[in-house]
């Protein structure tokens, strides 16, 4: 669909640029051919960087910008083999890719960045790129806005659970009734392989579904999201299977959503993402203390990094074009994860209006951190392990939702989902 915002989007990339005689190629990158596959290749996704600044998902084609002559869009034609196996796809607007090398050559000597591409070169390419991933973060209009339809798409999928699951439903029916969902709403596919994990599996973050069936003690997660326009919605729903809420189900999902509305009152211009894990790991180490598992303090727990055997993962990352949207760290900072509560973070910066942030707590009982000899040496003293080995079979409970910073009170844009 038509962006217009494409110019705006181009000017904000030149402001954080401050160019004055460099070559910037920005590369939408080649399909990529499966092993053995012949002519089969993996489907398609242009790399960020140029998607955003073009709105086009053209193989093979380069966004030019030179400071003297502006921007130029080499694209690559459509050919007569894509014309009989692929369709009939228009034709790309813009000069054929094969004059770049005329327009490099009329600007020999000039110092030439690529962007893109698994060669990025020149000593621009990592200053350039971090400022570019600065930009993204800022959704504009039309991203919120497509975000918002994405959203849609994805709460009709998960409109269906409360009647698909059940007692004897596998974790593969369950992954067709949500995506079908998704596509009868309007979606052009999922964000992202789908995560439904049943029982045990629940404990495990990116677990494809199978064919195990839900038994009726179950915790069944959801962790799944419509893309539309390579514009991504990710949201994790925790389900019982019986649709009843009681006994230590009902207690971790408290604390899960209590962890969850921490965050969200955190999340204001100027507030360090950082802070936020921290809030969200405060409130299920207080739990675990409420629950009879931490004889410690919430802040020991906290400090100690042991809550992160119970949220082994960030509360969150940047979504939008693509599940993984930029992220990192401000420009000028450092690159390095920052670890907080035990857990390496994939962001640490302030956020601004326009971030599209996760926000996802989850509390996890994870035999393969529990078990541990180093483990249960090192925190002896901190939790009741004779306590735990009753929690073995309780699998995982994880909140998602995606929250838009404004300049005020933040925006769920999954709030129409319930849980």
């Amino acid at each position: 669909m038509p962006d217009p915002n494409l110019d705006a989007r181009r000017d904000r990339a030149l402001r954080a640029w401050n160019l004055s005689n460099e070559i910037v190629l920005i590369h939408a990158g080649h399909p990529i051919q499966k092993p053995g596959g012949f002519d089969q290749c993996y489907p398609f996704a242009p790399h960020p960087h140029y998607r955003w600044l073009t709105n086009q998902k053209r193989p093979g084609s380069v966004l030019a910008f030179d400071p003297t002559s502006g921007w130029q869009h080499f694209v690559e034609p459509v050919t007569e083999h894509e014309r009989v196996w692929d369709g009939d796809p228009p034709e790309p607007v813009g000069l054929p890719v094969a004059e770049l090398e005329q327009w490099k050559v009329a600007r020999a000597g000039r110092p030439v960045v690529n962007l893109g591409s698994s060669d990025e070169t020149g000593d621009l390419a990592e200053p350039l790129t971090t400022a570019l991933d600065h930009e993204r973060r800022k959704k504009d209009d039309w991203e919120v806005a497509l975000m918002r339809r994405t959203a849609s798409a994805t709460a009709a999928g998960y409109a269906l659970m409360p009647e698909v699951i059940r007692p004897g439903v596998t974790e593969r029916q369950i992954q067709i009734e949500l995506e079908a969902g998704f596509a009868r709403a309007g979606a052009d596919g999922t964000g992202y392989a789908s995560i439904v994990g049943t029982g045990t599996n629940s404990r495990v973050f990116h677990f494809t579904p199978g064919g195990k069936a839900v038994a009726p003690e179950d915790l069944i997660l959801i962790d799944a999201g419509a893309m539309i326009d390579d514009y991504v919605i990710d949201v994790t729903r925790t389900y019982t299977a019986t649709g009843k809420w009681e006994g230590r189900h009902a207690d971790v999902r408290a604390i899960v959503r209590a962890a969850q509305e921490a965050v969200f009152a955190l999340c204001k211009p100027g507030v360090r993402w950082s802070e936020c894990h921290r809030a969200a790991a405060m409130v299920i180490a207080q739990g675990l203390a409420d629950l009879g598992l931490s004889k410690v303090s919430a802040q020991d727990l906290c400090e100690s990094g042991a809550v992160a055997l119970f949220l082994p993962h960030g509360v969150g990352h940047a979504v939008g074009l693509g599940v993984r949207d930029s992220g990192g760290a401000m420009p000028g900072a450092p690159k390095e994860p920052s670890k907080v509560c035990g857990v390496n973070i994939r962001v640490d910066l302030p956020l601004e209006p326009g971030f599209v942030m996760t926000i996802e707590p989850g509390l996890y009982i994870i035999p393969a951190l529990l078990d541990k000899e180093e483990t249960r040496s090192k925190f002896a003293d901190v939790f009741y392990w004779d306590r735990l080995e009753s929690w073995k079979t309780f699998g995982g409970l994880r909140l998602e939702d995606n929250l838009l910073i404004t300049d005020s009170e933040p925006e769920n844009l999954t709030a129409m989902i319930p849980w």
